[in-house]
């Protein structure tokens, strides 16, 4: 007889797994996906997943620390790093994306595959999707100040990519009703994809040039409200950075600067609730494809990033964050009548001024 693991919460009610149950048992977990990823109104759409290898605390804190250190260069040296031609969706970008109906200048981005540097694809499937199968560009070795930035990504991003395909085996079960071919799978769109792409974001202090929005102002001060449009998407505890007396020196690590910045969630059932990730643990959150992959039974999660307006206060401490999402193919079925790549036209478009330079 199955044996089914009793559902635990984090303190302010995300759902809990331990990484060992999830690699030995992950069908034990159906209950738990359920009331992480479901419908209910009590739904959050995260689940934290706690136990993780000691390898996983320097991962974060390595690559983190050179995403500080990556907007510290010079604008000249991080625009080398830029790809007009896959819709800034490689390498550096920094307000191309359109959040809140404007470019979006508060946080700089950083987009690689972790996993692939090259995709093995057709010049035309290349050219019909730059967003997903162009190729990674990455800082010179020699980089001054971001030595080993391309090592510590993948590091990063193969783990956070490891968990993900063995959470998407306790998914399983909630998609296959709506897979004509029977030998396909979540773990099975994730792990053979060359799509997988991994974000890491350098939120900047706040500053006369870059000033926080008012204290009226939207929820979604630092990153608009939106649902991913990935099957899942990894998370790592954001880490927040003092600057140093230069741009060569080593920032410190320390507490945000407002109880109130950080991700929030809203339910299924519309209430707004913040929720921390300890820093030895990863999230994950569901996206649209997975809510079209399973028919509505596992729905994608509503979310933003706030800043606090105490942090006005705190001009010199930035927030840095990793975010690696998984997703199919863009020739995959998500349903018996829309690709990956037909779904995630519209969100480029909407997201993407296609005039700009």
């Amino acid at each position: 007889m199955e044996t089914k693991q009793p559902i635990a919460y984090t303190p302010e009610g995300a759902v809990s797994v331990s990484y060992t149950t999830l690699v030995s048992a992950p069908e034990s977990l159906g209950d738990s996906i359920e009331r992480a990823f479901g419908s209910g109104p009590e739904c959050l759409g995260i689940i934290i997943v706690r136990d993780l290898p000691p390898s996983y605390a320097a991962y974060r804190q390595r690559l983190l620390t050179l995403a500080y250190k990556f907007a510290k260069l010079d604008e000249n040296v991080r625009e080398q790093y830029t790809d007009a031609s896959s819709n800034y969706s490689f390498g550096w970008s920094h307000g191309k994306e359109i959040m809140n109906g404007k470019p979006d200048v508060l946080k700089g981005s950083y987009y690689a595959n972790p996993l692939i540097d090259n995709p093995p694809v057709s010049p035309q499937h290349r050219k019909e999707w730059p967003e997903y199968y162009a190729q990674n560009i990455w800082p010179k070795p020699d980089e001054k100040g971001v030595e080993g930035f391309e090592e510590a990504f993948k590091d990063l991003g193969r783990f956070v990519s490891d968990v993900g395909c063995t959470l998407a085996e306790a998914c399983q079960p909630f998609a296959l009703s709506r897979f004509s071919d029977v030998s396909m799978s979540l773990p099975k769109l994730i792990s053979t994809s060359q799509t997988t792409k991994a974000r890491l974001l350098h939120y900047f202090p706040p500053s006369q040039e870059n000033s926080l929005p008012a204290e009226d102002g939207p929820m979604d001060s630092w990153c608009g409200f939106h649902l991913d449009h990935s099957l899942l998407t990894g998370l790592c505890s954001a880490m927040y950075l003092s600057e140093g007396e230069s741009d060569l020196s080593e920032p410190t690590v320390v507490q945000s600067a407002s109880i109130s910045s950080g991700l929030y969630i809203r339910t299924r059932g519309g209430e707004l609730t913040k929720v921390s990730i300890p820093e030895d643990n990863l999230a994950f959150q569901t996206g649209e494809a997975l809510e079209i992959a399973t028919g509505g039974k596992l729905r994608a999660t509503p979310h933003c990033v706030r800043v606090g307006t105490e942090v006005a206060d705190s001009g010199t401490i930035s927030r840095e964050a990793f975010a690696l999402f998984m997703q199919p193919d863009t020739d995959k079925l998500l349903s018996p009548s829309v690709t990956f790549g037909q779904f995630s036209r519209g969100v480029f478009d909407e997201h993407y001024d296609k005039n700009s330079d």
